[in-house]
């Protein structure tokens, strides 16, 4: 396990932590440490690194972060190769809260859960009966359900 502190300068700055995402030396407990970091940018590079587990992406799903970065981090979660089938249904799940919000967008999110083959398609088409839910979601969710 890596102490992310001896990692980081002494004088720190928001980028030394998001650069050490990137750092071949840290490890997933490392990244676990700096998803609880208090930047929203670092949380979303950790969601976005490979090297990410489960659970540390569960931890991130449960954080506090603007409308946006919401809607950026679903998809992130929705796409990362460790996310399974109950950290999917998780997304799913806000996705489909968020449909019933005025103004909430999160469509990249929902086709790219669409491409996840630990779904259902009828789970996926759900969202389509939502009061959210836009014509083009909706074509890029079959078009995402289609795909081999």
């Amino acid at each position: 396990m890596v102490n992310i502190d001896t990692l980081l300068p002494h004088a720190r700055t928001p980028r030394d932590y998001l650069d050490l995402v990137s750092d071949p030396r840290i490890d997933q407990d490392g990244l676990h440490t700096l998803a609880r970091s208090s930047y929203s940018f670092v949380r979303l590079a950790v969601a976005k690194d490979i090297r990410t587990g489960a659970a540390t992406l569960t931890e991130i799903l449960g954080g506090e972060f603007d409308r946006w970065d919401r809607h950026h981090l679903l998809r992130l979660v929705a796409q990362h190769p460790h996310a399974g089938r109950g950290l999917l249904l998780k997304v799913l799940q806000e996705i489909e809260v968020l449909l019933r919000q005025p103004d909430a967008r999160p469509y990249a999110a929902a086709i790219a859960l669409a491409g996840r083959r630990e779904l259902e398609p009828h789970e996926v088409r759900r969202l389509h009966g939502l009061p959210g839910a836009s014509r083009r979601m909706r074509r890029g969710v079959e078009r995402a359900l289609a795909r081999p």
